[in-house]
């Protein structure tokens, strides 16, 4: 009786895979990597696992390939050849579901929601895209931008530094690795890959130039940093490793959104905005909270006070500090916590109100 629901064959066990098991598969891998494998982007397994993903759908490419040339007749090779695009495929959704858990927690959606959208796109298609995966400019093209994406992050870890010397090595590696891997395919099967010598060509050049683009732009999220917590506050102290923190106590939707934070601002008060900045181990760089008023007449953003400090990585809560402001008028208000390469880390909005006197506080150590 349980013989007549599991498959018969192999094409309708491919089938069954589709149907059943990969659209659970993403949700679960997803799940799993946001929130155990791929916490902090410097874990070593995560990134070994990642990595292997990486070997997996190229060892696919090269095999879907080899079978398709006709070079080889061996009997095990054809019987598993079914199942290499749903390998491939697996590979690259699990790929994709890493790259959207690390790179949503570093985002600030308000700037970098395009790269994140589009790499959110490719987890979400990849269930539809097995037709193209037997396609070799497509099967390159997503490999590269796998590849690119990867580099993107594991170098800056690697090498301890971040900035757009990172991102121009990243991008030279990825070129390099590339170029192997298409000598490789052009050795073992020129039939196959001669044709669409051309193809593949211009579309690894137009994703090198998105890639830049979206850089130099500052809308891909700034890995290996992430904000892990920011807001807005009427006094902080420190007393040691802890932060005493005094804010205006707010429903829970609205804390866990940050949605619409007002500042009730007594004469002479001054606001605070503390962050706490992930980086990993052994990296020292640069942060910059830019204070800026919106101008009611002009609808522009004016850039009022710019703080820098240092932040070490390495704490699992990141590295904590915050800058001050005196003078606030009221109105609209809102601190940009960047890169000293511009690249937008996060973003604390809040509405300045003036008060009479000072607002009811509640307080939270950290």
């Amino acid at each position: 009786m349980i013989r007549t629901y599991l498959p018969k064959n192999t094409e309708e066990l491919i089938h069954w895979y589709e149907r059943y098991i990969s659209p659970l598969a993403l949700i679960a891998g997803f799940l799993i990597d946001n929130f155990f494998l791929l916490d902090r982007v410097d874990v070593v397994f995560g990134n070994i696992l990642l990595f292997s993903y990486l070997v997996l759908a190229a060892a696919c490419i090269v095999l879907l390939n080899y079978v398709e040339s006709g070079k080889t007749r061996n009997s095990y090779v054809l019987s598993v050849a079914p199942f290499v695009p749903v390998a491939m495929q697996l590979a690259f959704g699990a790929l994709f579901s890493g790259y959207l858990a690390l790179y949503s927690k570093s985002a600030s959606i308000a700037v970098s929601w395009i790269f994140v959208f589009a790499i959110a796109a490719l987890l979400i298609g990849n269930e539809r895209f097995r037709r193209s995966y037997t396609q070799l400019p497509f099967q390159v093209a997503i490999l590269y931008t796998a590849l690119f994406s990867f580099l993107i992050f594991i170098l800056p870890v690697i090498f301890k530094s971040i900035g757009p010397a990172m991102f121009l090595l990243s991008g030279a590696v990825g070129l390099f690795v590339m170029t192997l891997f298409l000598l490789v395919l052009h050795s073992l099967m020129p039939e196959r890959f001669d044709p669409a010598r051309t193809k593949i060509a211009r579309i690894i050049a137009v994703l090198f130039v998105t890639f830049n683009v979206l850089y130099f732009l500052n809308l891909i999220p700034p890995l290996p940093l992430a904000l892990k917590g920011a807001g807005v506050y009427h006094s902080i102290t420190r007393s040691g490793f802890e932060y005493t923190l005094r804010y205006e106590p707010l429903p829970w939707y609205k804390r866990y959104f940050n949605y619409n934070t007002q500042f009730h601002r007594a004469p002479s008060e001054s606001a605070y905005v503390f962050t706490s900045i992930f980086a990993p181990t052994g990296l020292e760089t640069r942060v910059v909270h830019e204070w800026q008023y919106f101008d009611e007449p002009t609808g522009e953003w004016l850039t009022r006070t710019v703080v820098d400090f240092i932040i070490s990585g390495g704490r699992d809560q990141g590295f904590r500090g915050y800058s001050q402001k005196g003078t606030l008028e009221e109105g609209k208000w809102r601190v940009n916590v960047k890169t000293q390469y511009g690249q937008l880390i996060g973003r604390v909005s809040f509405s300045v109100i003036d008060a009479p006197e000072i607002v009811s506080l509640e307080t939270e150590v950290r």
